[in-house]
């Protein structure tokens, strides 16, 4: 039985199916789009809960206050005695007032340089040892003696010292607490952090002379104001998006709110209606921060060696006083007391919309997910594509099939008999090509390496000319496309096929990137995947209505094409959302280096090494000189 009619294997090679993966991509991008949406939704959210029961937050009565506010403002007196003296003096001072209430101090001394400049301080820290325990386990308390807004964080300082002399009159800790000051904000707590763990560079930081046993919870206390507060904000990003355990989160919360009746914020997000905007204003204001990896406060530098920790801000101008501070970290101090084994019930992996409501990772990661299988979709259609071979034009008619195979094969078709059927196929359908794979695999992976390039320029440029390198590299960047497009012409011819398996090679290592990305910095790898998604969708177009062989891009396309792609380039992006932010460029190009250089940021290698390169691929595949 002879069937004309396409049969399955006919439409398998139907060249039309081509047509439907960058619609497929296009509903992925927005269903991954809408998805993310949904989430403020209480349909799609849950409320904060406690999984490590014995946490206990809130369950103990506090007595911090009373005679303890004179001592605070006796430590507030010499802190404020202490402001504009060099880091050795005041650090020598406050071990002092350390050995004076009868903790073990010590100092260490640390030097940093980055972006042209230099960190230098000197921390100063105590340790109290349990009456019940055996120095197996600690807990910290850390005030940076200037805060991430560059001020003097004296009541945060005084209220750490303050606090330090009270709970050395209670005999009730089974764990040692640490008291730490730093210097500063950034390179202070990384310093001591890599020190305690024996990671640090000996050019960097000195070692810890007095240690405990393993850390396990850090609270930050910052509190630069000279009066009342009226809220608490509390900030838990760590670098590179790591978060500490939501049990941690949830605890502080429900000590502070619930216990202490302070009100709570997050993501700076000062007045929350708890409606649907405010909900997803401060979810996103947790992905760009997630996504930038950057050192939010003090207690970022111990989540990447797995230690809890979260900071509390004071904010407002209200009625709340010190005392009311230091009972929210006692209580705090007291929940951690009870850990039995370290955070591991709650998640680690969750968006915050308000204090009481997250979504946890299981519900927002098909949103990134679907983003990166866009570009897999376009591998998959492309690698296709590249294996078929021209299609000629030949008209053929049934009485020439009927005259057996060798007349049909002169005839430009293919008999083809599958499962007692017989189907008249195109030869060209049932035909490959042996792929190239040599020059495009070359080409791809020479473009990748090219990012070290820029990754290392701005991570050794000194903050001076930082806003000028950057300048000259989105001009430079401009230009580029075209230069490499010349000299890869000039070496060598670059078929529609070869161009197509350029772009399936880079687009399959774009969506294997941000899949695993997605993974570890969800933040990350959504935002990516937003701005290079044009990256589906420009090059060389799949034809339909000419057979299975790619189509040159015509003139005004190639040019249509470039301009999108020139106003979505990486270094273009960093522009406007330093435009959009007010942010200095020098100043945040100073502050990624400085987070390459100590803290271990990594956002660089996703920018320079990922995105940039898929981009070049991208941005060299239209080129008019291809």
């Amino acid at each position: 039985m002879t069937i004309e009619a396409p049969t399955i294997l006919a439409l398998r090679k139907d060249p039309r199916l081509l047509k439907i993966p960058p619609y497929l991509s296009a509903v992925c991008i927005i269903v991954g789009i809408v998805w993310l949406l949904l989430l403020p939704l209480n349909q799609y959210s849950r409320h904060t809960y406690i999984s490590e029961n014995a946490l206990l937050p809130g369950q103990v009565h506090t007595y911090f206050g009373g005679s303890e506010q004179n001592v605070f403002n006796a430590y507030k007196h010499e802190v404020q005695a202490l402001a504009g003296k060099g880091h050795e003096d005041i650090a020598t001072q406050l071990s002092e007032i350390f050995r004076s209430v009868g903790l073990k101090a010590a100092t260490q001394k640390y030097d940093y340089y980055a972006a042209g400049s230099k960190h230098r301080g000197e921390n100063a820290y105590a340790i109290l040892h349990a009456p019940r325990g055996d120095a197996t386990e600690a807990i910290v308390l850390v005030a940076a003696w200037i805060n991430m807004d560059g001020e003097l964080n004296q009541s945060g300082v005084a209220l750490a010292l303050t606090l330090a002399r009270y709970f050395k009159r209670w005999s009730l800790w089974s764990k040692d607490i640490i008291v730490l000051i730093t210097s500063d904000s950034k390179a202070g707590p990384q310093a001591w952090v890599d020190a305690y763990h024996d990671e640090q560079s000996a050019q960097s930081a000195a070692p810890l002379p007095l240690k405990s046993g393993a850390l396990q919870g850090v609270v930050v206390i910052d509190n630069a104001l000279n009066h009342r507060f009226e809220s608490i904000h509390i900030i838990y990003d760590g670098i590179n998006g790591q978060l500490p355990n939501l049990d941690l989160f949830n605890s502080a919360v429900h000590i502070i709110s619930g216990q202490m009746g302070i009100g709570v914020s997050l993501q700076r997000m000062w007045k929350h209606d708890d409606s649907y905007r405010e909900r997803l204003k401060t979810m996103l204001r947790g992905m760009v921060s997630q996504g930038l990896g950057h050192t939010s406060g003090p207690h970022s530098s111990f989540i990447p060696y797995h230690v809890d920790a979260i900071t509390l801000q004071a904010v407002g101008n209200g009625w709340q006083d010190e005392m009311a501070m230091g009972r929210c970290v006692e209580s705090t101090f007291r929940s951690l007391n009870n850990l039995l084994e370290h955070f591991h019930q709650s998640f680690f992996f969750y968006l915050l919309m308000q204090a009481n409501r997250f979504v946890s990772i299981g519900t927002y990661l098909p949103s990134a997910m679907l983003v990166a299988v866009n570009f897999t979709i376009m591998t998959i259609a492309l690698w296709v594509q590249s294996g078929r071979p021209p299609r000629s034009k030949m008209a053929f008619t049934t009485t020439e099939t009927d005259k057996g195979p060798d007349k049909a094969r002169e005839s430009g078709v293919e008999l083809v008999k599958k499962d007692g059927m017989v189907a008249i196929v195109p030869k060209e359908d049932v035909a490959t090509v042996e792929r190239q794979l040599f020059l495009p695999v070359l080409l791809v992976a020479a473009f990748h390496f090219w990012g070290a390039i820029p990754l290392y320029v701005f991570n050794h440029t000194d903050q001076d000319v930082l806003a000028q390198t950057l300048t000259f590299f989105a001009l430079t960047n401009v230009f580029l496309p075209t230069f490499f497009a010349i000299i890869i012409s000039g070496y060598t011819t670059m078929s529609s096929h070869r161009l197509i398996l350029v772009q399936c090679f880079s687009l399959l290592l774009l969506g294997m990137f941000l899949a695993t990305l997605a993974t570890l910095n969800f933040s990350l790898a959504f935002l990516v995947g937003l701005l290079a998604a044009p990256l589906t969708f420009v090059g060389v177009p799949l034809s339909a209505e000419n057979g299975n062989a790619p189509l040159s891009l015509s003139l005004r396309r190639k040019v249509a094409c470039n301009l999108v792609l020139h106003l979505l380039s990486p270094p273009v992006v960093v522009l406007a959302i330093c435009r959009i932010s007010g942010v200095d460029r020098a100043a945040m190009l100073a502050e990624a280096a400085f987070g390459w250089k100590v803290s271990g940021l990594r956002t660089q290698v996703v920018v320079c090494c990922v995105w940039w390169p898929a981009w070049l691929v991208a941005a060299v595949s239209v080129s008019p000189m291809l």
